[in-house]
């Protein structure tokens, strides 16, 4: 945690630099000018509810204000069967993402920004919108501090399914394996991207996810169908790199052509690495 707490610059910096940039924007501030009012919306401060207008209409109306924007960030843990594999490092991919995830979430709250939450396989299985209180805080820690692997996965099936619940665009931080094609996924990301979303891809996978361990005659099964396969290691170990090699930088190329970050991470590494790419 003292580590993490240098660390407190840096989702301001995101906020002013790549993923958000301070500009006017509606929100709240000392000496700013009124703008105009809006619905409330699950997560926002309840001091700026206009309780007169409450009274007139039954309705809850937020005043804005022209001021600088505060960051929101959406944060999408991939929660699936595969998530849960582990072999050779110290933590299962999907604990190493719940962390992260958890890392970050209170480091944007820190920094008096909003945070949101989903965790996903095949289905959305739980969202929580964005907030930046400390009750809030701690129901997201709480839901990634017990998050366990779900189902099957389709990614861009969930990204579909998750676009019309943002209410506004902001940093969309996606935590996966991305064992999937490169080409239906940025599909399912080009929305977001449209929408003026900021989109970053953190890839984790296992050490043993990079380079099969040479073990001779070995039979893998799928966490998520079942399926079970046995060869002999030695014989597919060369093209089987290969093509992890490719898969990566296909997603790493597509990504930088559309304006997003990707980072990846194996379960062995640090978080600070993840956390510096962010704030550069």
């Amino acid at each position: 945690m003292a580590k993490l707490a240098n660390y407190r610059f840096a989702v301001r910096m995101m906020a002013e630099g790549w993923l958000s940039g301070r500009h006017r924007a509606k929100g709240r501030g000392s000496g700013s000018d009124f703008l105009e009012y809006r619905a409330y919306a699950p997560g926002d401060d309840l001091r700026l509810i206009d309780w007169r207008v409450y009274a007139r209409t039954d309705r809850l109306q937020l005043k804005t204000f022209e001021n600088e924007t505060h960051l929101e960030c959406h944060l999408f843990v991939d929660s699936s069967a595969s998530m849960s594999f582990r072999e050779l490092g110290p933590l299962s991919k999907l604990a190493y993402a719940s962390h992260f995830a958890a890392c970050l979430a209170w480091l944007v709250v820190r920094g008096t920004d909003r945070v949101s939450l989903q965790l996903f396989d095949e289905q959305i299985r739980y969202i929580l919108p964005p907030g930046s209180t400390a009750a809030h805080l701690n129901e997201c820690l709480s839901h990634l501090e017990h998050n366990k692997a779900g189902g099957r996965t389709c990614l861009p099936l969930a990204l579909e399914r998750s676009r019309h619940l943002l209410a506004r665009p902001g940093s969309v931080i996606i935590i996966s394996d991305f064992l999937c094609e490169p080409e239906s996924l940025f599909e399912a990301l080009n929305p977001y991207v449209h929408r003026g979303c900021r989109v970053v891809l953190v890839q984790v996978l296992d050490p043993a996810e990079l380079d099969l361990v040479d073990s001779g005659l070995a039979r893998y099964v799928d966490l998520e169908t079942g399926e079970r396969i046995t060869f002999n290691i030695e014989n597919l170990r060369a093209a089987y790199a290969e093509r992890m090699r490719e898969h990566r930088a296909q997603l790493h190329a597509m990504a930088a052509s559309r304006g997003m970050l990707f980072l990846s991470a194996t379960t062995d590494q640090s978080f600070y690495p993840l956390f510096d790419a962010l704030s550069s």
